[in-house]
């Protein structure tokens, strides 16, 4: 099926970078449509981008706009940091589709619709006046309106298949048509069909030959008179494979027990956007992995706690609702001086707020929120090939400093993908504990000088049998103790055990330049807009750098030195502003801001768009 035709080798047009969103209802597919052209790119060799984008509602209305479900996609011959900002195509399955995402497709973009679901009871759900296909709302842009349905049912009428599975392969003609527009073989998904439903033929043929439908539509059809090509990305030599964020993070645990020679415990309950960690990691039983579906967030975090007693690398996952529930337990494992890791995978709060939507609200939350003075490691991860690094680090931080630590990312990170090169596990370093068995002089809470990390004896241990617990301890033998100066002792100690990470941490480098006129800082999934338009504003001779932090508490040790080396500084984030207000009290800077709290993540454009007032003085 390959396009060697003459007269399609003649109109085929080579294109540098493409951005496509696939739309629909919840139940159109979209999610397993975009994954599936991600799979195919990543084969090819591109290097790209994703952002699945899930409703909000559970069950949603079908047809409705609160149920429209989208996954964006850019792919490029050269390396790119997201999944693009305007759309050079949309597919839209319905009224609700298309109502939604056609504000971001570029002027004479492609837009490929399903007609088939375009009737009245769907246009006035997507509160259409008129049928958008009869008027001039598309005129601009280079429409395909099909019926695909219809299409998909001709080219399986002769199997006799029930209607439900007939209807459910419409978003596999949609992909075949992608397929030819951008020069690709729908080989990869026949043999992810094959395998995935080996037990049901009937699937298999069914999404099959829509898939073909699709693809032979486009090249007989010819309704977009160009096809294209992008070619392989010029990537670094290795061995590649397209990981999701959570995927990452998953990996970069199990990387962390195999050094640290640990098993893994993972202690959890269900909560979107984080769920998916819980998922991966269960199915690693025989790398010595343990996973407990706890009852309740509280649970999730007191069983890690011990776990982390017992000797385990112990890990939770949550998002903002659920890491308030862990407040207090959080304080009993900084109390206890137990290596524990948190991942918060933050969504838009407060309360329950968006839960599918992508937000960076919970900085506040993670470095102060717990009662006392209750210092914690907070470190964030930038990209979802970076959740692999950020999550390996994390456990070392944890394990070698007996010290919990939270690692943020987002919605936006743990659902996106990228193309990652798998790392050379023995390459990575060996993780020290601070386990002993040794009985002489022993000291639960006796610290060591370099680190202050105290040691870590194992229940049932001859000899080092201890206690721990939320009440006030003496330093050194762990008992409990009321009195002021000791409490006083312990809360310097706690905050010092804090402040030594930064020794051992890089120091802050800025993207561009050691100085110059404008700073941009960001941290966590805001990395690639941020990239993108330093990129950007350099390519134009503007003075212009990035700083992203992985390390917020606490900061690498010149971070003062490089935020005074620039005329001025934007710290550009989804919140209201949490990360520049502790920029400014601990290094008493002036900053701008750039906030958003849509549930969305920036755009290069917005980020360009500010840089360019801020340098123009405007």
């Amino acid at each position: 099926m390959e396009s060697d035709d003459k007269a399609l080798q003649e109109q085929l047009e080579e294109l540098d970078i493409v951005t496509i969103r696939f739309a629909g209802d919840s139940g159109d597919g979209m999610q397993l449509t975009g994954t599936e052209f991600t799979n195919n790119t990543a084969l090819v060799g591109n290097d790209l981008a994703t952002f699945p984008d899930y409703p909000s509602e559970i069950r949603a209305p079908a047809g409705s706009l609160a149920g429209v479900s989208s996954y964006q996609i850019q792919f490029s011959k050269y390396d790119i940091h997201t999944p693009g900002d305007d759309l050079d195509v949309l597919v839209a399955m319905n009224p609700a589709a298309l109502k939604v995402h056609l504000k971001d497709l570029k002027d004479n973009g492609i837009v490929l619709i399903n007609k088939a679901n375009f009737n009245a009871r769907n246009l006035k759900l997507a509160d259409w006046e008129s049928n958008p296909l009869e008027d001039d709302t598309l005129k601009g842009y280079r429409v395909v309106a099909e019926d695909m349905s219809k299409l998909v049912q001709n080219s399986v009428k002769d199997l006799n298949l029930p209607p439900k599975i007939v209807t459910r392969s419409t978003n596999m003609f949609a992909l075949g048509f992608l397929y030819y527009l951008y020069d690709r073989t729908p080989d990869s998904t026949i043999r992810f069909l094959e395998s995935k439903f080996a037990k049901r033929p009937e699937i298999i043929q069914a999404n099959s030959r829509a898939l073909k439908a699709g693809y032979y539509y486009g090249s007989t059809v010819r309704a977009v008179k160009t096809h294209y090509r992008v070619d392989r990305a010029k990537l670094a030599k290795g061995v590649y494979r397209n990981v999701m964020g959570n995927q990452a993070i998953s990996f970069g645990l199990l990387a962390a027990a195999v050094k640290s020679g640990l098993d893994l415990y993972y202690g959890g309950y269900p909560i979107t956007p984080a769920s998916d960690i819980l998922h991966y990691l269960a199915a690693y039983k025989h790398f010595g992995v343990k996973t407990f579906q706890a009852e309740d967030e509280i649970a999730g975090v007191v069983s890690t706690i011990g776990a982390a007693f017992a000797g385990d690398l112990a890990v939770t996952a949550t998002s903002g609702p659920g890491m308030a529930l862990k407040t207090e337990a959080l304080g009993l494992a900084v109390s206890t001086e137990l290596p524990i890791v948190v991942i918060n995978v933050q969504r838009a709060g407060p309360s329950t707020g968006i839960p599918t939507k992508t937000e960076q609200s919970d900085l506040f939350q993670s470095i102060y929120g717990r009662n006392g003075e209750t210092p914690i490691v907070v470190l964030a991860a930038s990209t979802p090939g970076d959740c692999f690094n950020t999550a390996f680090e994390a456990c070392k931080i944890a394990l070698e400093h007996m010290i919990p630590v939270i690692l943020l990312t987002d919605g936006y990170l743990g659902n996106g993908s990228e193309p990652w090169l798998l790392p050379d596990v023995d390459a990575l370093p060996v993780i020290k504990t601070r386990k002993t068995t040794t009985v002489e002089d022993f000291e639960p809470f006796r610290h060591d000088p370099e680190t202050l990390a105290r040691p870590w004896a194992i229940p049932g241990t001859p000899g080092l049998e201890h206690r721990v617990g939320g009440l006030e301890k003496a330093d050194g033998r762990g008992n409990v103790n009321y009195e002021p100066e000791n409490h006083q002792k312990m809360t310097e100690l706690r905050q010092k055990k804090v402040d030594i990470v930064a020794e051992k941490i890089p120091l802050a480098e800025a993207y561009g330049s050691n100085s110059g006129n404008l700073l941009v800082v960001g941290w966590g999934g805001t990395f690639g807009a941020l990239r993108s338009a330093v990129e950007r504003g350099r390519k134009k001779g503007q003075s212009v750098a990035h700083l992203h932090l992985r390390h917020l508490n606490p900061f690498p040790k010149n971070l003062g030195d490089v935020l005074n080396a620039f005329d001025q500084i934007l710290v550009a984030e989804l919140n209201m502003g949490q990360l520049q207000f502790i920029l400014q009290g601990t290094y008493l800077v002036k900053t701008e801001g750039l906030h958003k709290v849509m549930g969305r993540p920036f755009s290069t454009g917005e980020i360009t768009a500010k840089i360019d007032e801020m340098l123009e003085g405007k």
